[in-house]
């Protein structure tokens, strides 16, 4: 019988997100018959974790034991014992001896007055006892939460017990409250209370991402990602305190304005600020002073006034409201809530002191004047002014975002007769967002421009704010176009700006190549015209970028013109600017050294500049550079790195899910590779982007050939021929699908059509020089020779692409083409022509230099292949008799190596294998071949091998 004192309820999902690696760390102990001991701060989720285990291992175990406490209980002796064994004792009861059962008895009922003093041996024994017994009966799990607060009377006695189980099947999973210091090693004495293999675990801070999505199952949907980013900041990636927060927020009638406080409810004030009461008046002004600036030191707070800043801080300290900073003379509050707490609970005119006092302390030109802005009331041209240059100051420095609150604190102070006016202040702040990677806030500033904006360059240039605060997701402003139009007149500089925008929804939404490179043309000759050479540069990259696509010949001519002087700075590193149109066309045109320094510094440009949005681009095209040199390990590192910078920014998820597909079904986790390729299809059907449909669904046939599935691969991209000949997408360099379609083609017997895409698209490949392509495409057409029984003429087209794509750098391609090399020559010499001993040229050993270029590679899925391929026993050859051989020649040629192979004793799976045709397909072929034979089975064609006749 299966006993346990249940605690009710059971985790909800949400509430374990983003503990992977703590949930993988602690199943592999606990399947391993150990303990866990999960440990962290206050609100950190322990509890949660706690319960989540449990919940998947309770079943494992015949009997279950919980207990947990409260702070107010902790001085009530063997309260946590009555809790572990007050329900099951009685069922091993009989099993103790006499002193132990009453020692016992006694300490769970109360009746008597044991101690651990008086009874302690007797008592010790007794639950060692207890838990013996219960687990001669079948496995136990104790699960203790809250272990700071479990008298100590039953921590020694559990701890005693624990310290003497030996390989009794007895684990534990508890639960302890430690500091916020990561370094810290509290939880080394509640070690003592659980078994010497306990592994302790520290649940930490929830990364900004999982904050978010801890937040939207909660129902706080609709946040802005600045506000998202506060609240990470705020609560220090605590689940509780950022619920709290978000709570807060849903509440208040009126959201806090960039750059002010997030509202911080009672709860967590008093959660954080009970030893407030402690210091002196004096000790908590000097903290609020620290709390308002950006990085306090002692020094900042005593040029700010606070003449014992010192003493001041060292109490704080001693509180636990500081943490002691163990390098440096910074002031660290312990928790970043300590500091927005207490700023929450002073007044509107302490905090304007505290800012007044820091305006004059601080030595960065960028602080002082925040604080002057923030203690100031009302409009101030002179300080509009000074906040507008630190907003241009934090630009230069590559801190956007500051530049966007800087701004809206200047519009904020800027009269509204002043030049430049409050709403161009503004839209400046939107675009220093947009350069931030924070799309919303900079969509929410334009949108309320535009509700009061009646000067059209204002509102056009508003409108642009909003049309690329949407990114990808062009759909979700389409009905905003015929208004921007109007706003901009015939004004010739902003219908410029207008035709730009069409250009992109020309190519997004309508998949239109033609027209978006009309679009573009108009655009750079309107900007051309109206000395608008930001617009003009875009314009003129843009249209490269779809001449590119296209196949166009002028690409090159209109690169050239992007790339002429002058140049905007900026937009020279910008990812839609000529710099990263020119690294798409060395992508496509197969120098890809070039590509790799080019990008590299754009990369560090952008980083430099703080441009989040291009960083996550060049992240993502820096790994595609590594991929297809042949780097598969570094390609993966800087995919997952892009996709998290995505998915933090919000930014280009769907084709950081698409690049990262690729990565890993090259060199990680092939079912990965197919998830992230279906999420990233999925992004682009919502966003109606047939450009990155089908590159999404390209990643997805190609992580479907690498798994094995041919049939899949075809179905993919199949569909992705059929878009991309609809969007006129003439370059197959840009999605290099065609060489997989062709392979899959052949692997499922589809010569025919194999052949036809190698076919079509290798005049393509020749028109445009695309030599690498024309390299896979021959790897492709090989295979599809070795299934017409064109033996020798696939191995030499093989052997020479191997060479090729060698040369070109191209190290995956080449491992590819070495793999399919291998499998070739481990068939007869000339396939279908083999005379009696007739066998294969090599053995195991001809996949070594495929599993040689694979390791070097790092391309792990591929080189799992190999390996598989190369350890198979090789199949018996049994001479086939010439009758046999004569008796095949009514045979077409797929059917007589499929006949053959059954007679040297292949099965249907490793014919499939060795011709690259599907399963189906050898079974299909069978059956024409016995019809065609005037035989029933393959015991017949093996018979028919052996020189006997069939009746």
């Amino acid at each position: 019988m299966r006993r346990e004192f249940k605690e009710p309820g059971r985790p909800r999902p949400d509430l374990v997100i983003g503990r992977e690696e703590l949930f993988a760390g602690a199943r592999d102990q606990l399947s391993r018959g150990g303990s866990v001991l999960v440990h962290g701060s206050a609100g950190i989720g322990k509890s949660t974790v706690l319960r989540a285990l449990a919940a998947e291992y309770d079943e494992t175990a015949r009997t279950v034991l919980r207990c947990s406490a409260t702070e107010s209980e902790s001085h009530l002796p063997f309260l946590a014992l009555t809790d572990l064994l007050g329900l099951v004792v009685d069922e091993v009861s009989d099993q103790l001896p006499a002193p132990q059962r009453t020692a016992l008895e006694s300490a769970l009922t109360g009746r008597g007055e044991s101690t651990l003093q008086r009874d302690g041996l007797a008592l010790r024994l007794a639950v060692l006892s207890t838990l013996r017994a219960l687990a001669a009966k079948g496995p136990v799990l104790i699960v203790a939460d809250d272990l700071q607060w479990l008298d100590p009377a039953s921590v020694e006695l559990l701890g005693f017990a624990a310290r003497r189980l030996g390989e009794m099947p007895v684990r534990m999973l508890c639960a302890v409250r430690t500091s916020t210091d990561p370094h810290g090693h509290e939880q080394d004495r509640y070690l003592r209370a659980s078994p010497p293999d306990t592994l302790a675990l520290r649940v930490a801070p929830l990364s900004r991402t999982h904050v978010a999505e801890l937040l939207e199952n909660r129902g706080y949907t609709g946040l802005p990602r600045s506000t998202v980013r506060d609240i990470h900041r705020t609560s220090g990636g605590n689940p509780l305190f950022a619920l709290e927060l978000g709570r807060a927020l849903a509440d208040s009638p009126t959201p806090p304005r960039p750059g002010e406080p997030l509202p911080v409810p009672t709860s967590l004030r008093t959660l954080v600020l009970n030893r407030l009461d402690m210091l002196s008046a004096e000790a908590r002004r000097t903290l609020l002073v620290a709390s308002a600036g950006a990085r306090p030191t002692v020094a900042l707070l005593r040029a700010a006034g606070r003449e014992n800043a010192e003493a001041e801080t060292a109490q704080a300290v001693e509180l636990g409201l500081l943490a002691p900073e163990r390098e440096g003379p910074g002031v660290r509050f312990a928790h970043p809530l300590v500091s927005a707490a207490l700023y929450a609970e002073a007044t509107a005119q302490e905090r304007r002191a505290a800012h007044a006092a820091l305006s004059t302390a601080a030595v960065d030109p960028i602080e002082r004047a925040r604080h002057l802005a923030l203690s100031t009331h009302g409009t101030d041209p002179q300080v509009a002014g000074q906040l507008g240059e630190a907003a241009a100051v934090a630009r230069d420095r590559g801190a956007p975002s500051v530049a966007a609150e800087l701004g809206l604190l200047s519009a904020r102070h800027t009269p509204a007769d002043a030049t430049p006016g409050p709403d161009e202040r503004r839209l400046q702040a939107a675009e220093d967002a947009l350069t931030a990677g924070e799309n919303d806030l900079g969509r929410d500033i334009a949108r309320e421009v535009l509700s009061r904006a009646t000067e059209p360059a204002e509102r056009v240039r508003a409108w642009m704010v909003v049309i690329d605060a949407a990114g990808q997701s062009l759909a979700e402003v389409d009905a905003v176009y015929p208004q921007v139009l109007a706003d901009a007149g015939d004004d010739p500089r902003l219908l410029g700006l207008v035709r730009y925008q069409l250009a992109w929804r020309a190519l997004v939404l309508e998949g239109d190549f033609a027209q978006s490179r009309e679009e573009a043309a108009r655009a750079a000759e309107l900007a051309g015209k109206a000395e608008d050479r930001r617009t003009e540069l875009l314009a003129l990259a843009f249209q490269a970028q779809a001449e590119i696509l296209m196949g166009h010949p002028d690409a090159p001519m209109t690169i050239k013109r992007a790339l002429k002087e002058p140049q905007d700075p900026q937009l020279a590193c910008h990812h839609n600017g000529a710099g990263a149109t020119r690294f798409r066309w060395l992508m496509m045109s197969d120098q890809l050294g070039e590509a790799r320094a080019t990008i590299t510094s754009l990369l560090r440009e952008v980083r430099r500049r703080g441009m989040v949005e291009s960083e996550v681009h060049y992240v993502r095209f820096l790994a595609e550079t590594e991929l297809r040199s042949g780097h598969c390990g570094r390609a993966l590192d800087l995919a997952r790195e892009g996709y998290v910078l995505a998915r933090d920014s919000g930014i280009g998820e769907g084709a950081s899910a698409m690049l990262t597909s690729l990565a890993e079904a090259a060199g990680g986790d092939v079912e990965r590779a197919q998830a992230l390729a279906r999420e990233a299809a999925e992004r682009a059907e919502q966003d109606g982007d047939l450009m990155y449909l089908s590159r999404a669904l390209g990643a997805l046939g190609h992580a479907r050939l690498v798994a094995g599935d041919a049939p899949g691969t075809v179905q993919s991209l199949r569909r992705v021929r059929e878009l991309e000949d609809g969007l006129g997408v003439n370059d197959p360099a840009r999605g290099r699908w065609h060489g997989d379609l062709a392979e899959a083609l052949v692997r499922v017997g589809e010569l025919a059509e194999a052949q036809d895409v190698i076919d079509v698209t290798r005049q393509q490949a020749l028109r445009l020089g695309r030599e690498s392509v024309l390299a896979v495409l021959d790897r492709a057409e090989a295979l599809a020779r070795a299934a017409r029984g064109e033996q020798d003429a696939a191995v030499r087209q093989l052997t020479s692409a191997q060479d090729r794509l060698a040369k070109l750098g191209y190290g995956l391609e080449e491992a590819r083409a070495a793999y399919a090399l291998a499998g070739l020559r481990t068939l007869p010499q000339s396939l279908g022509l083999a005379r009696p001993g007739g066998t294969p040229t090599s053995g195991p050993g001809s996949y070594d230099e495929a599993s040689r270029l694979f390791r070097r590679c790092r391309a792990l899925p591929w080189l799992k292949q190999v390996e598989e391929a190369s350890v198979a026993p090789a199949p018996q050859q049994p001479a086939i008799a010439p009758s046999a051989l004569d008796a095949l020649a009514v045979l077409a040629a797929t059917e007589r190596q499929v006949a053959e192979l059954v007679m040297e004793g292949a099965t249907n799976r490793e014919i499939a294998g060795r011709l690259y045709i599907s399963v189906k397909t050898v079974e299909a072929t069978l059956t024409r071949v016995y019809r065609k034979l005037g035989i029933r089975s393959r015991v017949d064609i093996v018979r028919l091998a052996a020189g006997h006749r069939t009746n």
